[in-house]
Parts: structure tokens; C-alpha cells; sequence
């Protein structure tokens, strides 16, 4: 009797909404998704994260009027191999994808070169699955999973697309003449039809999402609208930069370029309320790695570590789901939980049966959010970045690195990791590193990489930022008037 008092207790008081059905197929109408990703972003760099420089009030409603998630985590923390896991729901490594991004450096001998790098093309996608249960698709902004043809989004499951291949390009139009060394950069539009941008890229990437929604409006559809925002290179309007007149250079310009996310989530979020799908449309927002403070002037405070390295720092993000009809809102979710968990979970909620997802390692997050399931969703996650790699377990967290003993830290009591207790709990350490072992097991070998070679920024990246401090972080982009160093 104490266990099932409990039980209800937990329901009525954390997660008050309505249970979802126990099967998510007899639903009458399946709902819309939108699957926003921002790129490049801090951790702290929203105002419900705790900024209180940064203007967000878009996201910041999306978060208070759904689920924050606090333990929030990405696959790997760069561009392209945290897309890949994204994209199919499973560890990247698990079908050859190479812990780089793409192009990247690979073995001379490698088949492998430039363009022929990218998402296996017998992996399905989310919108493959999405197609499958009769949603329309579309992917709108940066790709980053391959550039060859056959890697496009329209032969990966999206009936339209309009983007750009590659993993970063400039914000404004490059002009009808440009002379641009490869297409990865260049806006297209379907596929083969390139269009550059009428306005600033931003705004033009929530211009094309809500249209898609206006278009669709009566049917379910699946977006996923993938900002380069705040991705370099660092660049904005005159408008938006002057929104912030207290901050200087990166952090200025970051914060203008947020701003401009904002306002274009903003406009997606006005036309599906507009339209009159609020109540059953599902709205992520995420992020694809730690920021890069070094380069964008990011902060992820009050974690420490940035893009690149297995620090909490560049493997968590902020991450937000909402989904009036069936979840509560305001509330927090303290459990770990993965963006690969979002292919499941968007599949379950179309109708799907996923017990035919193939081989997928996310999973389903609905029934632990409307606590019909009790426990987490995740025993372990894990990462890997050539010999360095990383397990969360419980509280507990393990970096196994090549040249130095490997650290421990309890995240629950040290979120950031400062106090390695690899020396105090040394059997706590093998048997996490037995865990890695048995992980490395289930990999395919790399598709294009023999003798590893890392990008410079990523080598020095790895071990930058180590103590996270707000005002050591911000110091260089904020007047000294306003932060002392």
C-alpha cells in the first residue's frame, strides 16, 4: 500500500498531466513535431539557463510552458557526429562514423575523401521514419552529414529542403556572382537549385519553417529547423548588435546573432499558434554541442569544459520539450536523457511500433515524463573521441584519456568537476572502464579514418576551460565598467 501511495504521490505532484495512452497509435490525430537545434550555443546562454545578458524570451517561454531537461546530452561534442546520432537515434560509432567532423582528415589510403564522407546511406533517418508513419518531412538550415548527392537531405527522408550542405557559411547572401570554392556553402534549395537568401539567414530559416507549417497545416508534419546560429562566423545585423550596447567584440556580435534565433523561433512558434496546432504539436529545442568559447564567445557556465572535449561543458546542452496535450509545463526532468532519445520518441508518438526500430539506442521518452515509468531512461552514457572516451553512470562520471591517469567525478555533487576521485574510488574506476570496454565492442571499425588525425582547433580545444567561471569566461566581451577580470 506505501509503494502505491508513493506512486500517485509522484504522478500528482511532479507530472500532473494526463497519462499518454497505452498506446500511442490508438492517438485520433498524431501530432506535428519541430525539431529545433541551435548550433554552437553556451550552456548558459539563455534566459532560462540563467543568463541575464543574453535575449531569449521566445525559447525562455517555450521552456516555462514545457519540459526542462537538466541532464541533457548530445553523442558527441562536434558538429557532425552529434548530427549522426541525432539523425538515427544510436551511437554514432556503431555504423562507422568517425569521431570528426565532415570533410575531415583521414588515412591517404582511405576510399574516403572530401564529400564521400558522411551518414552511411544504410542508416535510416528520423524523417525516414517519419515518412514511414505518413508525416510530411522537411529539413530547413545546415546539414553537416555528407555534401556528395547521395547524402542529400531529399534522399535521406525529407521532401524538402532548404540549406546548405556543408558546416558553417556566412549569414548574409554571397550574391548571384559568387565564386564560392565549393557548393557545401552555398543555400539550396530541393536539391541542385541554389538560392541564396533574401534576408538575414536566420530570420530566413524561420520564414521558410513557417511557411512549411502554413502549407501543411492539415496534415502531420515533421520540421527540423537546424540553425547555424550561433555557429561562426561571427556576423549579424546592425539592428541586433544595437540591442546590446553595454557588451563589445564576439560577445556582442553572439548575443545579436542569439537574438536573432530567438526572434526566428519567435515567428515558428506564432504561426503554429496561429494556425491552431499548439495543443498538439511537439517542440524540441537543443543544442549540438558545448559552446566553443574560444571562438564564438559562448559560455556554459556553470559546467566546465567547451566544444570539443568530454567535459560536461562540451557534452551537455539545453534541451526543451513541449507537448501541451500530453506533458506538464514548468517542470523540470532531472534524469539523463540523450538527443538520440528523440527518434524514438518522435516514432512512438506518430504511432509507430518501436519495437521495429532497428537497432536504435535511444529511448522512448514519453512514459517517464508522465511518470507511468518509474527509474531513468539511461543506466549509461557514453562518449568517444579517438583513445578518449567517457561514461555517466548514475552520478558518476569517467574520462579515459591516452596520456594521463583517467578522472572521476560524482555530478551530482561536483557538476563542475573539479574534484577528481579517481585515487579515492579506484574500483569504482575499473569497473567503469570495463563498462567503455564492453561499449568499444559494439563499434563498427571507422569508415574513414586509419591514421587519426584531429582538426588543430579540436586538439587544442580538449583540454581548454577547466574551472568554470562565469566571470573569467565573460570577462572579454564585457565592458570592465560592468565585469571585473
Amino acid at each position: 500500500m506505501n509503494k502505491l501511495l508513493s506512486y500517485c504521490i509522484v504522478l500528482v505532484t511532479v507530472f500532473a498531466a494526463p497519462p499518454l495512452l497505452a498506446s500511442l497509435g490508438e492517438q485520433e490525430k498524431q501530432p506535428n513535431i519541430i525539431l529545433i537545434f541551435s548550433d554552437d550555443a553556451g550552456y548558459d546562454d539563455f534566459g532560462f539557463q540563467g543568463s541575464t545578458v543574453l535575449k531569449t524570451p521566445n525559447i525562455d517561454s517555450l521552456a516555462s510552458s514545457g519540459v526542462r531537461f537538466t541532464q541533457g546530452y548530445v553523442t558527441d561534442p562536434t558538429c557532425g557526429p552529434s548530427r549522426a546520432g541525432l539523425m538515427t537515434g544510436r551511437y554514432q560509432q556503431k555504423f562507422g562514423y568517425q569521431e570528426i567532423n565532415v570533410p575531415g582528415y583521414m588515412s591517404p589510403n582511405s576510399k574516403y575523401l572530401g564529400d564521400d564522407m558522411g551518414l552511411p546511406t544504410d542508416q535510416r533517418t528520423i524523417a525516414d521514419y517519419m515518412k514511414e508513419r505518413g508525416y510530411a518531412t522537411a529539413a530547413y538550415g545546415k546539414w553537416h552529414l555528407g555534401n556528395a548527392d547521395r547524402f542529400h537531405p531529399t534522399k535521406r527522408g525529407f521532401d524538402e529542403f532548404y540549406g546548405f550542405r556543408g558546416g558553417d557559411r556566412s549569414y548574409f547572401s554571397y550574391g548571384p556572382n559568387n565564386k564560392l570554392p565549393h557548393n557545401d556553402k552555398r543555400m539550396e534549395r530541393g536539391f541542385g537549385k541554389f538560392e541564396e537568401p533574401k534576408e538575414y539567414l536566420t530570420d530566413q530559416l524561420g520564414t521558410e519553417a513557417s511557411d512549411f507549417i502554413t502549407r501543411h497545416k492539415d496534415n502531420p508534419f515533421f520540421i527540423y529547423l537546424a540553425f547555424n546560429a550561433p555557429h561562426t562566423p561571427m556576423e549579424a545585423t546592425e539592428k541586433d548588435l544595437a540591442q546590446f550596447p553595454q557588451l563589445t567584440g564576439k560577445r556582442k556580435i553572439y548575443a545579436a546573432m542569439s537574438l536573432a534565433m530567438d526572434r526566428a523561433i519567435g515567428n515558428v512558434l506564432d504561426t503554429v499558434k496561429k494556425q491552431g496546432l499548439e495543443d498538439n504539436t511537439i517542440v524540441v529545442f537543443t543544442n549540438d554541442n558545448g559552446g566553443p568559447t574560444d571562438k564564438n564567445a559562448s559560455v556554459n557556465w556553470p559546467l566546465a569544459g567547451t566544444k570539443s572535449n568530454h567535459l560536461e561543458g562540451g557534452l551537455r546542452v539545453p534541451y526543451v520539450i513541449k507537448w501541451p496535450s500530453k506533458l506538464s509545463q514548468g517542470v523540470e526532468y532531472n534524469k539523463m536523457v540523450s538527443t538520440m532519445d528523440l527518434l524514438p520518441s518522435f516514432f512512438a508518438a506518430a504511432g509507430g511500433d518501436t519495437s521495429k526500430l532497428e537497432s536504435v539506442d535511444g529511448e522512448v521518452l514519453w512514459p517517464y515524463l508522465t511518470g507511468e515509468v518509474t527509474g531513468e531512461p539511461h543506466k549509461a552514457l557514453f562518449w568517444k573521441k579517438d583513445v578518449r572516451a567517457a561514461i555517466r553512470q548514475g552520478d558518476w562520471k569517467l574520462i579515459r584519456f591516452a596520456d594521463r591517469p583517467a578522472e572521476l567525478y560524482n555530478i551530482k555533487e561536483d557538476e563542475g568537476e573539479q574534484n577528481n576521485l579517481a585515487n579515492k574510488y579506484p574500483e569504482r574506476v575499473r569497473s567503469m572502464f570495463k563498462e567503455i570496454f564492453a561499449w568499444e565492442l559494439t563499434h563498427e571499425r571507422p569508415l574513414w579514418t586509419l591514421s587519426q588525425k584531429f582538426e588543430d582547433y579540436d586538439i587544442s580545444r580538449m583540454d581548454k576551460y577547466r574551472v568554470p567561471s562565469k566571470e573569467a569566461q565573460e570577462w572579454k566581451w564585457v565592458p570592465q565598467t560592468t565585469k571585473s577580470q
